[in-house]
This record gives C-alpha cells, sequence and structure tokens, in this order.
C-alpha cells in the first residue's frame, strides 16, 4: 500500500494541474470502488473549481468552491494519470518548472479522448481540456466528500494522529505519545492514531538510522533517543518524497513512471545484506512483527 511519500508524491504531480481547475464534466464507471461512491457524487463535483490540493496522513484533500472536500484514498493499487492536451513551449515550460513537473508525459489524443482501460474508474474533466483519470484495478481505494467545516471531526480524521512531516514531531512529543507503552516501538509508529501516514517501510528505515531495534518498547526512549528517532522520521520521509517514493509491486506515479527510493533502502527488502551503517559488521536480518515483515540490524539497532 503506497504510504505517505508515494500519497505526497501523487500530490506534487497533480497539485499544478487541479489547483485553481474547473471540473467541467465527471465520468463515474461503477458504483463502487472499495465503497460506494456518495450520493450525487458527480453532480456535486460538476462546476466546481478546486481551490487546493492537500495531503492528510494517506488520503489527498481537494477543497473545492461548494465548500465540500473531495477526499481520495489510494488504496492499494489506485493511481491518477493526467491527461494534458499539448499546450505548446510556454506551456510546457511552466510545467518543467513546477514541482511534480516529471509526472507529465500523457498526452491526449487529437480527438481529445484518453485511451480507456477497464479499471478507469472515475475520470475528471477540467476545463483547461486536461482529464485526471482515476485507475484502481483491486478497487481497495476509495472517495468520499465531506463538508470542510467538518473534516477534522469526521469518522475518517477525527483519530489521525500528528504529521511527521510537520513542525509537530519532535523528539519531546515522540516521549509524550510513546509514555508508558509496553508495544514495540515499530508497532508504536505504526499506530495512526498517533503518528500519520507512516508504514512499513519507512519505519524500519528510520529505526535502522536511529539505531533503535523495533522490539523495543516504545516508552523506554529518553530524551536523546526520542530526538533521534524524530529527525531520522524526517529525514527519510523527505528524502523518499524527493526521490518520488518507492516503487513496490502496483505504485506509480501521476504519470505512471517509477520512484527511486528503494533503491536506497538500508534495510527493507534485504535480509543477509551486510550492515550499511558505519563501522557496523552486522547482517539485516528479517522477522515477522505483527504481521509484517521487518528489517533490522541486531548489531547496531538497539
Amino acid at each position: 500500500m503506497p504510504e505517505l511519500p508515494e500519497v505526497e508524491t501523487v500530490r506534487l504531480g497533480l497539485a499544478p494541474v487541479l489547483t485553481g481547475a474547473v471540473i467541467a464534466r465527471v465520468e463515474v464507471n461503477r458504483p463502487n470502488l472499495r465503497f460506494p461512491f456518495p450520493e450525487g457524487f458527480a453532480r456535486r463535483l460538476t462546476g466546481q473549481t478546486i481551490i487546493s490540493l492537500a495531503r492528510r496522513a494517506k488520503y489527498l484533500l481537494a477543497d473545492l468552491s461548494s465548500g465540500e472536500v473531495l477526499a481520495m484514498h489510494l488504496g492499494m493499487t489506485g493511481r491518477f494519470t493526467i491527461h494534458a492536451p499539448d499546450s505548446g513551449p510556454a506551456q510546457a515550460s511552466r510545467i518543467a518548472a513546477s514541482p511534480g513537473a516529471f509526472y507529465y508525459n500523457k498526452v491526449l489524443s487529437p480527438q481529445g479522448a484518453a485511451a480507456p482501460s477497464p479499471h478507469d474508474h472515475v475520470l475528471l474533466h477540467l476545463a483547461s481540456g486536461a482529464t485526471i483519470v482515476y485507475n484502481d484495478a483491486r478497487r481497495f481505494g476509495f472517495m468520499e466528500l465531506v463538508d470542510r467545516a467538518g473534516l477534522d471531526s469526521h469518522p475518517l480524521f477525527r483519530n489521525i494522529g500528528v504529521e511527521p512531516l510537520g513542525n509537530a514531531l519532535g523528539g519531546g512529543l515522540l516521549r509524550q505519545l510513546f509514555a508508558g507503552k509496553a508495544a514495540p516501538l515499530k508497532a508504536a509508529l505504526l499506530d495512526q492514531r498517533l503518528i500519520a501516514g507512516l508504514g512499513n517501510i519507512y519505519v524500519s528505515e528510520a529505526l535502522h538510522r536511529a539505531g533503535l531495534s523495533p522490539w523495543r518498547k516504545a516508552g523506554t526512549l529518553d530524551e536523546v533517543e526520542a530526538e533521534r528517532l524524530a529527525g531520522a522520521i524526517r529525514d527519510v520521509l523527505t528524502e523518499a518524497v524527493a526521490a518520488g517514493g518507492s516503487t513496490l509491486k502496483d505504485f506509480h506515479h501521476a504519470d505512471g513512471a517509477l520512484g527511486y527510493f528503494q533503491h536506497a533502502f538500508r534495510v527493507y527488502d534485504r535480509a543477509g545484506a551486510p550492515c550499511p551503517a558505519p563501522g557496523c559488521n552486522g547482517v539485516i536480518a528479517r522477522a515477522v512483527q505483527s504481521g509484517r515483515s521487518t528489517f533490522w540490524c541486531e548489531s547496531c539497532q538497539r
């Protein structure tokens, strides 16, 4: 399942096209994804201006001029593709200078129609001439329309924890969140009620950078360890976003291109390899922890 960096990468790819755009027409090709679409889904989107495109945890949030927010979750295989008409050198120059620029490589045919797929479930036709296609082979993603004023109290969002790339995450907050917890450190970091958007890959990577065992009791971190872990989380996520996320099985960018952070993994999916930590002679181990693969170095992660 895409983690925070993958979702942020998709946001960066979509934002230059969606921000300020008017949704001229909506095609919905089935009644449901993981859940049924909201009542009047296409009608409520048609004619709306997308004020901004944000991310909360693993959700994309399109703020609409109607006062509603289109909340989108990619599930396991969901992906957005930009089909943009050829708009000449000036537009190409603007795109090339914008965040997520390398996600633009899908162009409409001269007739203005995107190549169809049986898994293209939602198409947003913009007044600009661009079309945003949501494709989801396994249909674990979903879309919801939420009143902007009630977003924080909505069941999807009211129990989501702090954003790990925001200014709030620091050693002091980690110690506060983990106080008294006997759960393993990795399990605590994956608890979306505490920290939003962290997943199996990046938790494993952050723990290795911080020199902390995934089996360590979360409530035992001292001040220095907690600060080191907070810094490692931010660094790993920031580097992963810059690399376009990680490509494992089904994740692709808005143009179908692959992410590259998997080439920088230090421990994830590297069982049996030498530990890359300077001065460490250990070997990366793998075990199943809470039903998920955990990778760590028994020598330098304490």
